[in-house]
């Protein structure tokens, strides 16, 4: 009897879990859709409090979320994850903060770097943990394989490994049978690439080969004095006209004219941009030494102070959040007068897009044959030195979780991972959460009669 008392409990969490899920989102032509049918907009916040993975501390996350959600935000980008690790309190906490996530794949030993460039068996596996881990949960909504690979056209003999890593995914991802979560690149807003880069990624006659979506760590758009015509907006919107894939800002939030004031976002979610760009993401949660924060934990204590994970660089890393003045309340109340409504999924035809021509290789410049075949599995090739990147991003690609200035770089991710494994149980547990179907909806039933026929028996 009392088995049959925990089954009918576990039933009822799961129920309630059901009825609460967020919809999915998955991207359909040029634009994100909820499975609802209704266009998304990210309004985003880079979150990383640690550098291995801020998604295994519920409390800590139930503090934030509380706060995003009053902020007005809908997404987060996590840079490092430990894929053995449990997130399913801070997932439901996100969810239930109607928050989504989007995730880089990568760690600092596993992103491609341009020294020796490859995609190999370890990198494959290494990103599909994630894969496994983080398609668990409904609010997951994009994989990022790489951030800033490519900073000049001499890094250009990286984008077919990007590519690769991109193809190799989705096909485990469908063979697996997941759900299609969209996966892309989020790449550094460098002239000298261009459009060469983002025509590239998009340009393959077969789709499997093309990113799912594209995104842009911009920094362009700096005080209350810039413009849509003065910052740069204009050009990236003409650039990215009619681009086959959901395009939005994976970084955003320049901080060179004190107090951000945030005003691209209503460029960004206005007229001349919404209905090509599927939002941003303001780099970042926490404040650190390059004083992006939108929150502190706490003051500032020593630059020579640490602790652990708490205290990094004298910063508090865990706590109450505190809105940093003003900066958040600009945000916020920027965020509170943006609403697009975008298109229906029913009325939009995602198969009217095409690819982009493919840029030509040409000598000096773009360095890639776009009719060859993707890299496979373990090829290497050791390109000239790369150039030097493009302010705000360091020299080389820039991982996952690193600070987006060089001269302020304060790097949650400096150092490298390490791994927090969760307990079997748990882990086991929420697999069966997860995987609800009908051979749990028939042992819900048996629980439900089992239970009705001992009541009667004891009236």
């Amino acid at each position: 009897m009392l088995g049959t008392m925990v089954s009918l409990a576990v039933c009822l969490a799961l129920y309630a879990r059901m009825t609460t899920a967020l919809p999915t989102i998955s991207a359909v032509g040029s634009k994100f859709f909820t499975s609802d049918g209704n266009q998304f907009f990210i309004k985003g916040i880079a979150y990383q409090l640690v550098a291995n993975d801020p998604l295994i501390d519920t409390k800590q996350c139930q503090l934030d979320a509380t706060l995003m959600k009053e902020l007005g935000a809908n997404a987060i980008r996590v840079y490092h994850v430990d894929p053995l690790a449990d997130h399913t309190g801070c997932m439901q906490v996100f969810a239930d903060a109607g928050i989504y996530l989007f995730v880089d794949m990568d760690s600092f030993q596993t992103y491609i770097k341009l020294d020796v460039i490859a995609w190999n068996q370890n990198k494959s596996d290494s990103f599909k943990q994630v894969m496994d881990e983080f398609q668990k949960y409904d609010n997951t909504a994009g994989f990022f394989v790489g951030n800033e690979v490519l900073n000049g056209l001499s890094d250009s003999p990286a984008a077919p490994y990007l590519l690769a890593a991109a193809a190799d995914l989705k096909a485990y991802r469908d063979a697996k049978g997941y759900r299609p979560i969209p996966i892309g690149y989020s790449a550094t807003d460098s002239a000298p690439l261009g459009s060469l880069l983002q025509d590239y990624l998009a340009c393959r006659s077969n789709v499997s080969e093309r990113l799912d979506f594209f995104s842009l760590n911009s920094y362009e758009w700096c005080g209350s004095q810039t413009s849509y015509a003065t910052s740069g907006y204009m050009a990236l919107q003409h650039s990215f006209e009619d681009y086959p894939a959901p395009i939005f800002f994976s970084e955003t939030g320049c901080n060179t004219v004190p107090p951000r004031d945030f005003s691209d976002q209503t460029a960004i979610f206005g007229a001349n941009m919404s209905g090509t760009w599927s939002g941003a993401i303001i780099y970042e949660w926490i404040q650190e030494m390059n004083h992006y924060g939108l929150i502190s934990y706490g003051p500032f204590a020593s630059n020579a102070l640490q602790q652990g994970t708490t205290v990094i660089d004298g910063y508090p890393r865990q706590g109450t959040p505190t809105p940093v003045t003003p900066d958040f309340s600009n945000l916020k109340a920027q965020w509170a007068t943006i609403s697009p409504t975008g298109v229906a999924l029913s009325a939009y035809s995602g198969t009217s897009v095409t690819p982009r021509p493919c840029p030509p290789s040409t000598a000096g410049g773009w360095a890639v044959d776009a009719s060859l075949p993707l890299p496979t599995i373990g090829q290497v090739e050791t390109p000239a030195a790369s150039s030097a990147a493009s302010a705000p991003s360091p020299t080389g690609p820039r991982p996952a979780g690193t600070a987006p200035s060089s001269s302020a770089a304060d790097a949650v991710g400096s150092g490298s991972a390490t791994s927090t494994t969760a307990s079997g149980s748990a882990a086991q547990f929420e697999h069966n959460v997860l995987v609800f179907n009908e051979g749990s909806v028939a042992g819900c039933l048996v629980a439900l009669l089992t239970i009705g026929l001992a009541v009667l028996v004891l009236l």
